[in-house]
């Protein structure tokens, strides 16, 4: 029986804040070491800026202040320069700092990342890694600047982690796309697996030093030759090894991992991030000690920092009295009037998010998701910021995609990968309607048919969405497409008789995702369309007409009865709107015989907006743009028969009529903590992957061991690249392919900016600095 979802997060932030108590003073997040010739100094990124500090330990001395982010510092074999990768103009391009004093002198400029790896011995050259030409290869520049020379122009793809032996010119490097790009996933084993290897230019012979299945990366020289990289063949984690007599050996038996070494060049040490700080290993003594780093911190995360709704609203809903909005603004909740002139910011969990909201039907309640330990859970909250939140469900999984019923006495959602649940909104009690395979990504919106007896909902059949409709009253469901590919976003057409959808009918979405999807819809039963000659008959029988009229207003106040025939359910499947490109998420209205659907497309000139498509008898079907509405991600919500649209991050009211929107013109000052905000995105990043992971076993890991383990960091993170880091190296403890973590905020936008659109010139290699006259 699970605890409640809060006595366990309670209880984790108690464990991590303990794990602390030791070592209050403690420097985490130091990076990308390197020692001077002499081993005595030791160079280092910390919170995107370049440091040095005694390799004993001590005050470290901030060396660049530089926007954006340093990293990568090498100090020349000599002792005069020090170069580094910086963003200082947007591009990540190479520096040179004079180890002296004197000017920091840019090397290279390009669109593409250029990051340093070493130099060569005789302190001439910069080696770096770039992807301005056939993705990822290894190129050098003179330390006084010039045009960067390619290493291996016609072979050799994919090279990084570049070391020049300082006898014979032999350059090492790797050469396998898992090292360069993948460093953070372990226990890799297959045919991308990187080996130490090297070419000789002068001799242009080839060697493979290792022939691990795993990775065996990251070389780097002293002055004698010995060379010292880092592997996995231990126990799965990066341990230190170096070469004796042409054999590998194992130098360091940690349990977890070692990150970017670099020995000095006098060989006697070799430093190397682990655990988020850095340490030295003692080639003489063969032991390892941590570097006891002090730096003055000023830090920000905790502070309150101001924030704007403008541009940044993620989900929104209209009272049904038409006077209110609430919505949610970077995971906090707000309610306004309609125009958006007086703004509420209601108080929430500090480590949650928001994710979708709702009013209830006395316009005074609202009902919304919010992140617990990294799980959706329900929540109410008044809407006038009276009272607290109180918390519905207390899951270990996520609950979303609610809809309501016509008289909002029930909803219906989606709870964790395997259950539909069914809300009662009188005593606010969920109970399981039924259980399906509807995954906790990907999954659609269930929703109440227009008798309110009929849901509409999506789940997985071999990997493909199929419709299919549960009846309340039998309690059974009813497949309504078995075509082996996928039908997703089914909506109910207001009278019952048709469903919309898209879909792409030619081909599975497995394994490519669903790629170019078009609108269809779905009549529930067979008939017949309206005939020109009916209406020309009705002209001429005006009583006959009056008394339809008046039957049409009394049908008006009975319940609508979908019925639905099984049979031939397929071939009754037509195409709608266009046909060009990507078509998603159906909306539908209908006025008397108008139906009128909405929907994202990027049919025209691939751009993506908001289409409609207008459905009349004896008319051809009208696609038409509405105005104002660039995107591909919306949600509608109406009231008073106002329709209001949520697009690009902005509310706008929408006409039906004259495909027009008007902003509403929303500005707002809030204040959160962006330590809140990554403490919330860590938790709810390693939920999701519990929820959605293929493997339940988690590839034999303990995948709460790791959360655990990795979020006793928090506490220390400076910046958002740190956060960035964390999460890309728990992501790759699973060792699978195509999981990452990304995240980026204003607080990292560059003043300057260095990129251009223009072609550029291609020079001949052989003299990168001479234009050919031919």
């Amino acid at each position: 029986m699970f605890k409640p979802t809060w006595l366990l997060f309670v209880a984790l932030l108690l464990t991590i804040s303990n794990a602390f108590t030791q070592d209050k003073n403690a420097v985490y997040f130091t990076d990308h070491p390197a020692l001077s010739p002499d081993g005595n100094t030791l160079y280092f990124a910390y919170a995107g800026d370049i440091w040095k500090v005694p390799a004993a330990g001590g005050l470290a001395t901030r060396l660049t202040a530089m926007e954006g982010d340093e990293r990568f510092p090498r100090p020349s074999p000599d002792g005069k320069w020090l170069v580094f990768s910086a963003q200082q103009f947007g591009n990540t391009d190479v520096y040179l700092l004079p180890l002296e004093g004197g000017e920091i002198r840019q090397l290279t400029y390009h669109d593409a990342n250029d990051l340093v790896c070493s130099w060569s011995w005789d302190s001439g050259f910069i080696y770096f890694t770039s992807g301005r030409y056939n993705r990822v290869s290894g190129y050098k520049v003179s330390v006084e600047g010039g045009t960067p020379m390619r290493m291996f122009p016609n072979y050799h793809h994919t090279v990084h982690d570049i070391a020049e032996h300082p006898r014979g010119g032999e350059i090492f490097f790797n050469e396998s796309w898992e090292s360069f790009n993948n460093i953070s996933r372990k226990g890799y084993k297959g045919d991308h697996n990187p080996d130490v290897q090297s070419f000789n230019p002068r001799s242009s012979e080839f060697k493979q030093y290792t022939n691990w299945t795993g990775k065996d990366f990251g070389v780097t020289f002293d002055r004698q030759g010995n060379f010292y990289f880092i592997s996995d063949e231990f126990n799965g984690e990066y341990n230190l090894y170096t070469f004796e007599k042409e054999r590998k050996v194992r130098l360091t038996d940690f349990t977890n991992s070692i990150w970017y070494p670099q020995a000095s060049a006098n060989g006697e040490k070799v430093t190397f991030r682990r655990n988020y700080q850095i340490q030295i290993y003692d080639v003489k003594k063969k032991r390892t000690e941590t570097v006891p780093i002090r730096i003055p911190q000023n830090v920000t995360l905790g502070q309150l920092q101001d924030f704007n709704v403008k541009g940044n609203i993620s989900a929104f809903n209209v009272s049904d009295d038409g006077k209110k909005m609430a919505f949610v603004a970077r995971g906090q909740v707000f309610v306004s009037d309609v125009k958006g002139k007086f703004i509420q910011h209601l108080p929430t969990r500090a480590e949650g998010r928001a994710l979708e909201i709702h009013w209830l039907k006395d316009n005074k309640t609202l009902l919304f998701t919010q992140t617990v330990g990294g799980y959706q859970n329900w929540f109410t909250l008044s809407a006038d910021g009276t009272g607290t939140e109180k918390q519905l469900t207390q899951d270990l999984h996520n609950n979303r995609n609610l809809s309501f019923n016509s008289d909002k006495t029930k909803a219906v959602y989606l709870a964790g990968r395997h259950e539909m649940r069914l809300l009662d909104l009188s005593t606010l009690a969920s109970s399981t309607l039924l259980k399906d395979e509807f995954w906790d990504i990907g999954s659609d919106e269930p929703q109440f048919g227009p008798d309110d007896k009929h849901i509409l909902y999506t789940a997985y059949r071999n990997f493909e969405r199929d419709i299919l409709v549960y009846n309340l009253d039998t309690k059974k469901s009813q497949n309504l497409t078995t075509t082996g590919v996928t039908e997703a976003g089914p909506r109910w057409a207001p009278d019952g008789k048709t469903i919309y959808f898209y879909g792409n009918l030619t081909q599975p979405s497995y394994p490519f995702g669903l790629g170019d999807a078009d609108l269809y819809s779905l009549p529930l039963r067979a008939f017949d369309l309206p005939y020109r000659s009916d209406k020309v008959k009705e002209l001429f029988k005006e009583e006959e007409k009056k008394s339809a009229t008046s039957a049409a207003k009394d049908s008006t106040t009975k319940k609508i009865s979908i019925q639905i025939e099984e049979a031939y359910l397929a071939e009754r499947i037509q195409p709608l709107g266009p046909t060009l490109g990507n078509q998603n998420s159906p909306y539908v209205i209908q006025s008397g015989e108008k139906t009128t659907i909405l929907f994202a497309s990027n049919h025209d000139e691939g751009k993506g907006n908001l289409w409609k498509v207008v459905l009349e008898p004896f008319e051809r079907p009208k696609t038409e743009m509405i105005q104002g509405a660039a995107g591909f991600g919306f949600e509608i919500s109406t009231a008073k028969n106002q329709y209001y649209l949520l697009i690009g991050g902005n509310i706008s009211t929408l006409n039906i009529e004259t495909n027009k929107t008007e902003t509403i013109a929303m500005d707002y000052t809030f204040r959160k903590k962006l330590s809140a905000e990554f403490e919330q995105m860590f938790f709810e990043a390693w939920a999701n992957i519990e929820q959605n992971f293929y493997d339940e076993k988690f590839h034999g890991k303990d995948w709460k061991g790791i959360r655990d383990r990795y979020a006793t960091f928090l506490p220390h993170l400076n910046t958002r690249s740190d956060l960035r880091q964390v999460l890309a190296e728990m992501l790759g403890e699973l060792n699978a392919s195509h999981t990452g973590f990304t995240s980026s905020g204003t607080e990292e936008e560059i003043f300057y900016k260095g990129r251009s659109a223009g072609t550029g010139i291609i020079l001949p290699m052989t003299t990168p600095t001479a234009l050919n006259a031919s």
